[in-house]
């Protein structure tokens, strides 16, 4: 028997004020990272008012924000929505020097990813991300790891 296919479509937030990192990192995940994770539907954004905005309204699945983003970096601005938006939603940093993925682990991000973007890699890590996060969601965990309250 095959791996179950998810149905679902995650949104997943892109952030780089380039464009062309923009488009390294959604060719390298690409629409289906896993088949288990379902389909993603890429939003591409170049401000940090998008970012902050799309998190705060819980409109996406995943972030993934290059770590070489000017005028501010998505090292900084993962810290940041991991200690501002109450059910923050998994970060990927990107960043451009295997020496650098230490800074992960204080930019508080999920994972990391090094470019140049490997395709396999990058598929992977975007596919346990979000099935890390779908888990959580069935057990009634909040993305930080606290029980989620049931308001219905």
């Amino acid at each position: 028997m095959g791996t179950p296919v998810a149905q679902t479509t995650s949104t997943v937030l892109v952030f780089s004020h380039r464009p062309e990192v923009r488009e390294a990192i959604i060719t390298a995940v690409g629409r289906r990272p896993a088949p288990d994770v379902g389909r993603v539907r890429f939003l591409e954004v170049a401000g940090i008012a998008e970012v902050l905005a799309a998190a705060d309204a819980g409109r996406i699945d995943l972030a993934i924000l290059d770590g070489e983003a000017q005028p501010t970096g998505g090292m900084g601005l993962s810290r940041q929505l991991k200690n501002e938006i109450d059910d923050c939603p998994p970060i990927i940093v990107t960043v451009r020097r295997r020496d650098d993925r230490w800074l992960a682990t204080w930019s508080q991000a999920d994972a990391v990813l090094v470019h140049p973007l490997d395709p396999l890699t990058a598929a992977e890590t975007v596919a346990d991300v979000l099935r890390r996060a779908q888990a959580e969601d069935a057990d009634g965990i909040d993305a930080g790891g606290t029980p989620a309250v049931d308001r219905g």
